[in-house]
């Protein structure tokens, strides 16, 4: 523990955080298969690509953060498409207490960890709705997520150095 100018600890930053609200940004589905007028036995192939985005607010201590989820699902017997689902899920939190060098990765990794169940839950059923059987989206790593995506721009970082030299 650290201590303060009268020689107490100093007790750290207490961490606030409330999801004020979650909505859908943008929704969009299509049955490519039912387009088509075909029908029968498939074997699903499905690539899920997912996103994050996250801004400050106007309002003192509100962040909005976006998960961005990009699904495509072909046959895997002829790599025909069957359907496509573009999703992005919105959510807004209040965080307070959070030190300024680790409030990015706690935007990127705690607050899509806490909308992720809901976004799982709609796909689900619009999949459903929309003809196939629901897709239940497996739990996403967004540690890994983020971590990726930060030795990502390292190495681009890296590579436009060397062709700068």
């Amino acid at each position: 523990m650290a201590e303060n100018e009268n020689g107490a600890e100093a007790k750290p930053a207490q961490v606030k955080m409330n999801t004020l609200t979650q909505f859908i940004r943008d929704l969009s589905f299509e049955n490519v298969l039912a387009q088509k007028g075909t029908g029968g036995e498939v074997q699903p192939d499905v690539t899920v690509n997912v996103n994050l985005d996250a801004k400050k607010r106007a309002t003192e201590h509100q962040y909005e953060v976006a998960l961005k989820i990009n699904i495509h699902s072909k046959n895997k017997e002829d790599d025909a498409s069957l359907f496509v689902l573009e999703m992005e899920y919105v959510g807004v939190f209040h965080v307070e207490g959070i030190p300024d060098d680790q409030l990015h990765p706690f935007l990127m990794i705690e607050c899509p960890r806490m909308i992720f169940p809901f976004a799982r839950r709609i796909i689900s059923d619009i999949t459903h709705d929309g003809g196939f059987p629901p897709l239940n989206l497996e739990t996403i790593d967004f540690m890994a997520l983020y971590r990726n995506e930060l030795a990502r721009r390292q190495a681009e970082a890296d590579k436009d150095k060397k062709l700068d030299a």
